[in-house]
């Protein structure tokens, strides 16, 4: 595996039942730490709201993924999220609903169809974008070796992480995990320059 795909960028969408809102915001996100700032704000946020139901699924395994009723019937809001972003095979992405209670009881049938709806609107109104995974690799080179250095990376589309400028210069990048072992190798061949995988 050496792409996946998510979305570019935040979304909003609302979804409106009986007179139940369903307010729909989706993130990019890299870690768990992201989702618990995320959520944290939609809460702040909607503090009258009667359910933050959520799900996301994060990393490239398969194994980072969490959805949450939040007070609804059981699977009929976490799991119907969580199978929106699934179906259009997303990582690093999360989805929040959060319900205004409208006064009528929707039954499981129709409750679950509006978080599968409202996830679904959101991500309709989110470009969805292939990346590349990357590999981590720290570079060490004299000052005037930088200019080729880098040069290199923005050919490959890597990500700069950190970087020290000095007379000797340290940087720390991201490079497409299926070109590593190429990017390294034609790093090496610039004059004193260190390459090191992590």
């Amino acid at each position: 595996m050496e792409s996946y795909f998510t979305i570019k960028n935040e979304g909003f969408a609302e979804h409106k039942i009986f007179e139940s809102k369903f307010l729909s915001y989706s993130f990019p996100v890299k870690n768990t730490n992201e989702f618990k700032e995320k959520l944290q704000h939609l809460k702040r946020l909607h503090p009258k709201a009667s359910h933050h139901c959520y799900a996301y699924r994060i990393g490239f395994d398969g194994n980072n993924y969490r959805s949450s009723d939040a007070g609804e019937p059981s699977g009929t809001a976490g799991r119907p999220i969580l199978g929106q972003i699934d179906s259009r095979k997303l990582t690093n992405t999360l989805i929040v609903v959060v319900r205004y209670f409208g006064g009528i009881l929707l039954g499981v049938p129709r409750l679950t169809n509006a978080y599968k709806t409202a996830a679904s609107l959101v991500l309709q109104c989110t470009p969805i974008i292939e990346k590349n995974i990357l590999q981590t690799i720290s570079i060490e080179c004299p000052y005037p070796e930088l200019h080729p250095v880098l040069h290199i990376l923005r050919q490959n589309e890597a990500s700069v992480y950190t970087q020290d400028i000095q007379l000797f210069c340290h940087l720390q990048v991201g490079v497409p995990v299926g070109e590593t072992s190429q990017i390294i190798s034609a790093l090496r061949q610039i004059p004193q320059v260190i390459v090191n995988t992590m």
